[in-house]
């Protein structure tokens, strides 16, 4: 299996407050590469985002905008290219916000929910968040909510998913956005 597992965490409660990025590549069901950034967000840090992932407005004073960091990613978004992500509506509304508040087109690629497919495959969790899921299978998430951590956790999900019940189950959760 191939695919990008993505995370962002954000700045505020608004979806075009990008703060952090952490992209991870699987290829041939391995992960192989990853890229993680701090971003400088186009509005302020609100103390409640800052509890849940540490990140301050000193911690991004000099990263770059989104806008700087599209071009060495956008790639890894295309038609022919899968995307994961752990409650893949948030992530995906920020990529697409964030672009959007540069004038940055948003690009379509096919995209798989970790959150959707633990529902169907571990009914039994009692609940899905990615702390759970990572904790039920195994996997050791010391850092929930840094985007590199979870990003590598949501890749982790899907290649278990992959070896547990195979391909074929997991294309039925794969969608055009």
């Amino acid at each position: 299996m191939n695919f990008t597992a993505m995370d962002f965490e954000t700045a505020n409660a608004r979806p075009d407050s990008a703060l952090s990025l952490a992209l991870v590549v699987v290829r041939d069901s391995q992960i192989v590469d990853s890229f993680y950034t701090l971003i400088k967000p186009q509005s302020k840090l609100d103390w409640r985002n800052t509890k849940i992932h540490g990140i301050h407005t000193a911690d991004v004073a000099d990263a770059p905008t989104f806008a700087e960091v599209w071009p060495h990613i956008d790639h890894f978004f295309a038609p022919d290219k899968l995307v994961a992500a752990h409650n893949a509506g948030f992530d995906s509304r920020v990529l697409r916000e964030t672009l959007a508040s540069y004038g940055i087109t948003s690009p379509r690629y096919l995209l798989i929910d970790t959150v959707r497919t633990s529902r169907r495959f571990y009914p039994e969790m009692p609940n899905h968040k990615l702390n759970t899921v990572a904790a039920g299978l195994g996997f050791d998430l010391r850092q929930h909510h840094n985007a590199l951590a979870d990003s590598i956790a949501c890749a982790q999900i899907l290649l278990q998913e992959e070896y547990a019940f195979g391909d074929d189950a997991l294309k039925k959760f794969v969608k055009m956005v």
